[in-house]
């Protein structure tokens, strides 16, 4: 085939569909039905962020609710353990210390001494009778008892109510 029965041979529908204006129109109908789905799948992603804030700020509500609930309980709790701890002191005090209620004696400091309380504490002094001898008092003075050569006894008084007088009693050798 020669040059000029080329040129007359009838171009094909396609060939003459994909040149010049067809091309240029397919190609901005392309480009806009591109930027027509981007639209819609960007709108699609925020509406789904929207959703999915929407739905971390009631579960973030819910668990504010929550640790409110449990620092309430936790509060609740320390309360009832400060309240079990002191009916546990009074009940069965420190070593060595010791709950003496008026007319009451006791026998203390690993049974060397007789500790008493001589009716109710004072505003300012208590009256304990240790070992048969009476003693008036206040917060804070140290009675020393010995014993024999080699031991020596200590009753303190800690403090002391119209109820009960808290006291301290130790014995150590010399």
């Amino acid at each position: 085939m020669t040059n000029a029965e080329q040129s007359i041979r009838p171009r094909s529908f396609l060939y003459r569909m994909f040149t010049g204006r067809w091309l240029f129109l397919l190609t901005i109908l392309v480009g806009i039905l591109a930027y027509v789905v981007g639209l819609n799948v960007g709108y699609l992603d925020i509406a789904g962020a929207r959703q999915l804030t929407q739905q971390l700020r009631a579960d973030n509500q819910k668990l504010k609710t929550q640790i409110a609930d449990l620092n309430a309980t936790q509060v609740a709790l320390q309360n009832r353990l400060s309240t079990f701890e002191a009916a546990l002191d009074e009940i069965i005090p420190s070593k060595n210390t010791y709950n003496v209620k008026p007319n009451q004696s006791m026998i203390v400091a690993a049974g060397r001494l007789t500790v008493g309380l001589i009716g109710a504490p004072t505003n300012e002094s208590v009256n304990i009778n240790i070992n048969g001898k009476a003693h008036s008092v206040a917060t804070g003075d140290t009675i020393s008892v010995t014993l024999d050569p080699q031991t020596t006894c200590r009753v303190r008084v800690q403090s002391f109510d119209m109820f009960k007088a808290i006291l301290n009693a130790s014995c150590t050798p010399q």
